[in-house]
């Protein structure tokens, strides 16, 4: 039989100062100890698959049935206008084959203009935009993963963009990926209109993809978010929002243009919520991934 010496700093109750405490074990002991460790890790992992939700599956582009469970057309808030000068409307989303959603942008004369923030809007071209059905809130405690892979013009003129921004009020606002015709990709989180944190970076070659990835979580005070922007696996820039966990989000992917017609295709779009303590890390080997394509 076999005899192991085993160390083990407890606390000392009368100093607060840990003390050692060791123990002789038998080989018999020490397997049942192994056995219960690698029992304790295989728990744990389970309990991460459990933790972790897959909110919007990568199949909601298949068929046009899918994309209508997950998504509407036009802006979340129920509007075909925002600040930009396109309308937006049914007709220019499509699945254009399974797995791909097609949105269009074309020239457009005689529409009536739009209103925003009480100023008149004219309005050059017909698009489309499509909206989460789902509010999405970042938990106490947890937090929200957006990924994707991105091919996008930067053509001047064009603006797709696809982002979070409040259902209630605003912000707040997270802009994971927007492209606005300059030849970069912008990171924009948004406290107020005036107080904001914001990153541009060189887009590089719009016509190879570029592996986007936004993480919203609890920063660890159960009010404000830490928003970790990430590009081709490398992290970008990390922005914290003041007083976001638990306020609803809408999500939605627009494609305005003004320059020229542009086209944006999604294909596949996963994305994941968790709670307690799960890492980036541990969230590549759970969530899914959403693909986007914009040429122009």
């Amino acid at each position: 039989m076999r005899w192991y010496l085993i160390s083990q700093p407890v606390p000392d109750a009368r100093t607060s100062r840990p003390l050692l405490r060791t123990a002789l074990l038998t080989n018999h002991t020490m397997r049942l100890l192994l056995l219960g460790a690698a029992l304790l890790s295989l728990t744990d992992a389970a309990t991460l698959e459990r933790r972790v939700t897959t909110l919007i599956p990568k199949t909601v582009f298949d068929t046009t049935a899918t994309l209508e469970q997950y998504f509407t057309y036009n802006y979340p808030w129920g509007g075909n206008t925002h600040n930009g000068g396109a309308r937006m409307d049914k007709a220019h989303v499509s699945i254009s084959s399974p797995g791909t959603l097609t949105i269009t942008a074309q020239p457009v004369t005689g529409q009536p203009p739009a209103t925003h923030g009480g100023k008149q809007i004219a309005i050059n071209y017909l698009s489309g935009a499509i909206g989460a059905k789902q509010k999405f809130t970042i938990p106490q405690g947890g937090g929200l993963q957006f990924s994707g892979s991105f091919q996008a013009t930067t053509t001047k003129g064009t603006w797709p963009a696809f982002w979070l921004t409040a259902v209630n009020g605003w912000p707040p606002e997270v802009d994971m990926a927007e492209w606005k015709g300059s030849g970069k990709i912008s990171f924009n989180t948004f406290n107020t209109s005036s107080v904001l944190q914001w990153k541009d970076v060189t887009y590089g070659n719009s016509a190879q993809y570029h592996d986007i990835k936004c993480v919203v979580r609890d920063r660890g005070n159960g009010k404000d978010a830490q928003v970790k922007y990430f590009m081709d696996g490398t992290e970008v820039t990390t922005h914290y929002g003041k007083d976001y966990v638990g306020k609803p989000l809408y999500l939605y992917e627009v494609a305005i243009a003004g320059g020229k017609a542009s086209a944006n295709a999604f294909i596949g779009l996963s994305i994941s919520r968790w709670k307690g303590a799960v890492g980036v890390r541990d969230l590549r080997l759970v969530s899914a991934v959403v693909r986007l394509v914009f040429t122009h």
